[in-house]
C-alpha cells in the first residue's frame, strides 16, 4: 500500500510514539532516570546527584499504581537506598500507618513488575528476592532501629504518593532516639519552612553515609546501618520577603546528623558545605554535586 508523504510521516511518528510508550511503561529498575517517563520530574533540571563512583548501585524509578512517584539510588549489596529524591508537597504533616510495606520486584528479576508490590503474606516467599534487597524479617527483631523513610510520608499530600513511601527500598535503619528525636524534628521544621515560604516546586534529596556496621540475621550481614543521614532542598521560587533568618536558607540548604543515641543533633549548612562534608565520607569523586548547578537557576 502506497501512502502520501504526509501520511507516511504521521505513520512513522505514531510508530515512534508507540515504541517510546512501550519503553516508558517498563520502569522500576532503570539505566537512566532521564529516559523513563516522568521519573526525572523528581529531580531538579531532571539531573540526579553526580559523582557516585560505584557501578553496582541501581537506579529505581519508584512506581506505584502505574505512576512514577519518586526515585532512589539503591545499593543491592548493603540493602539500603543511598538516596531518595522527590518533590515536596505541601501537607499537614500527618503520617499514615495503614499502608502495607512493599518491595521492588525488578531488583530480583528484570522480568518482575515495574510497580512496587506489597510483600507476600508468606515469609517463605521473601527468600525469592532477599538477595537483592531488604525484607521485613530484617527489621523484625531489631527493636533499637526504626524503619526510616528517606522520602517521608509527611512530605507528601496525595494518599497514593504517601503510600509509595512505604517501600523498603526507601528505608534505612535509624536509631530510634535519632529517628523520633532530632531527625523527626528537622523533617517537621523543613515541612513548615517550605509550606510557608516556597512558592514553586521543591526538590529534596535525602541520603546516607555508611561505615560498615550492619544488621545481621541468621549470622549474615543483611542491612547497612547509616553512620550519618543528610538531606537538602532546592526551591528557586521562594518568598523574597521572608524574614532574613529564613531567607538566607533559600534557594538551597542542607543538613546532616549522626545516626546515634547521643551527639545526634541536626546541623544545618549551606549545600556546598554539605557536599564537602560528604565527600570525605562517601564513595564519590571530587565533582560530587547534589543539585544541578547547585540549584542556581540559569
Amino acid at each position: 500500500m502506497r501512502c502520501s508523504l504526509l501520511h507516511c510521516v504521521l505513520y512513522t511518528v505514531l510508530l515512534v510514539q508507540l515504541f517510546l510508550l512501550s519503553v516508558h511503561v517498563n520502569a522500576g529498575v532503570v539505566d537512566d532516570f532521564n529516559h523513563i517517563e516522568r521519573c526525572k520530574d523528581s529531580l531538579y533540571m531532571g539531573t540526579p546527584p553526580r559523582g557516585y563512583l560505584s557501578n553496582s548501585l541501581k537506579k529505581i524509578c519508584q512506581r506505584y499504581e502505574d505512576k512514577p512517584r519518586f526515585v532512589s539510588l539503591y545499593d543491592p549489596q548493603k540493602h539500603i537506598p543511598v538516596y531518595s529524591a522527590y518533590t515536596f508537597k505541601k501537607s499537614d504533616g500527618e503520617k499514615r500507618v495503614d499502608f502495607p510495606w512493599m518491595f521492588e520486584p525488578q531488583l530480583a528479576s528484570d522480568k518482575g513488575s515495574s510497580n512496587m508490590e506489597p510483600f507476600p503474606q508468606s515469609s517463605h516467599m521473601h527468600k525469592n528476592f532477599e538477595d537483592t534487597q531488604a525484607v521485613l524479617e530484617d527489621y523484625a527483631d531489631v527493636v533499637q532501629y526504626e524503619r526510616g523513610q528517606l522520602n517521608p510520608d509527611q512530605h507528601q499530600a496525595d494518599p497514593l504518593d504517601k503510600a509509595a513511601t512505604y517501600t523498603l527500598t526507601n528505608v534505612v535503619p535509624q536509631i530510634k532516639e535519632f529517628s523520633i528525636g532530632p531527625w523527626a524534628i528537622h523533617e517537621q521544621l523543613i515541612r513548615k519552612r517550605l509550606n510557608n515560604y516556597c512558592r514553586g516546586t521543591v526538590y529534596i534529596i535525602t541520603g546516607v553515609t555508611t561505615s560498615g556496621n550492619m544488621i545481621r540475621r541468621d549470622n549474615l550481614d543483611r542491612v547497612a546501618i547509616p553512620e550519618y543521614m543528610w538531606t537538602a532542598y532546592c526551591c528557586t521560587d521562594f518568598d523574597h520577603n521572608a524574614p532574613y533568618s529564613v531567607r538566607y536558607k533559600f534557594p538551597v540548604f542542607g543538613a546532616y546528623g549522626l545516626n546515634d543515641r547521643v551527639n545526634n543533633n541536626m546541623v544545618e549548612v549551606p549545600v556546598k558545605s554539605l557536599e564537602k562534608f560528604l565527600r570525605g565520607r562517601m564513595d564519590v569523586d571530587k565533582n560530587f554535586q547534589i543539585f544541578y548547578n547547585d540549584c542556581v537557576a540559569d
